[in-house]
């Protein structure tokens, strides 16, 4: 998450936009990037994993302090503010079960539209794991979960494509834009109880027949690539005062056209 913030401020400030980011990770450590608030300045995983009283592990501690947070939204209400510029980066906390099993992340949601915030949710998926089918369908049902539960547009992206080979953006190029029922005759010849073949044939039928994630690829070394992913959030909350509003038709129309590029440019390299 804070790979892909420091990512997207140094695109925005080469195109001359501002961004600012605020840190909602208690467990953050360095920044390559200036926040404009962080909730350590709050409470930290660090400090609620020492005291005694507590005896909490990371995980728990990281639970504890967004459970905290949520019992405390003047402290963000108070830095957002005197925010001048109205596009934010909200860095959040990595584990899933923030955002599929607990209401922390809803509850933030619903306060930031309170606050007339117009929020995208954007899923970071590393490419480097979603590589076979099965770990693939395991992604979408986490994506799909998070979509469920925060109830907001969410933008799904998968990572690091700059770390892979020539022969494996080739190969993941299928994963963008999934065929379901071709991975379903992939994950079925592995399996050999017939129980999990038909839970596999019925969770990918779900998956096509709703057609509810797809994904984008992120590459650092490309700027096309980052500004793909920027201009597909911008659609989505409508980000300008100018900017003409554009049926989803058309902006799926848009991004399949945007990441066919991305694939010749750079696979036939």
């Amino acid at each position: 998450q804070s790979t892909y913030c420091s990512t997207m401020v140094q695109h925005c400030e080469a195109l001359g936009r501002a961004v600012q980011v605020v840190n909602l990770d208690p467990a953050a450590e360095l920044f390559s990037y200036p926040v404009m608030a962080d909730i350590r300045e709050l409470i930290e995983v660090d400090d609620v994993m020492e005291d005694e009283s507590l005896r909490f592990g990371p995980n728990g501690g990281l639970v504890f302090c967004m459970e905290y947070f949520a019992n405390n939204f003047s402290w963000l209400e108070e830095s957002l503010g005197h925010v001048e510029d109205d596009y934010v980066l909200f860095d959040c906390p990595g584990q899933i079960e923030l955002y599929t099993h607990l209401p922390v992340m809803k509850q933030l949601v619903e306060q930031l539209q309170q606050w007339e915030f117009r929020v995208c949710g954007v899923f970071l998926v590393d490419s480097q794991f979603m590589v076979e089918s099965f770990k693939f369908i395991s992604g979408i049902l986490a994506a799909l979960s998070a979509m469920i539960s925060l109830e907001i547009p969410q933008i799904n992206v998968m990572t690091k494509m700059d770390l892979l080979s020539k022969k494996a953006k080739k190969e993941i190029e299928k994963y963008l834009d999934p065929d379901m029922y071709s991975m379903i005759e992939d994950s079925t010849d592995i399996l050999k109880s017939k129980r999990f073949k038909k839970l596999t044939k019925s969770i990918c039928g779900l998956i096509d027949d709703y057609g509810m994630v797809r994904f984008l690829p992120l590459d650092r070394s490309d700027e096309e690539s980052i500004n793909i992913i920027l201009q597909h959030i911008d659609f989505t909350i409508q980000y300008g005062e100018d900017l003409e509003f554009k049926e989803p038709k058309e902006c799926e129309e848009d991004k399949s056209a945007l990441v066919d590029e991305y694939f010749q440019d750079h696979v036939d390299e």
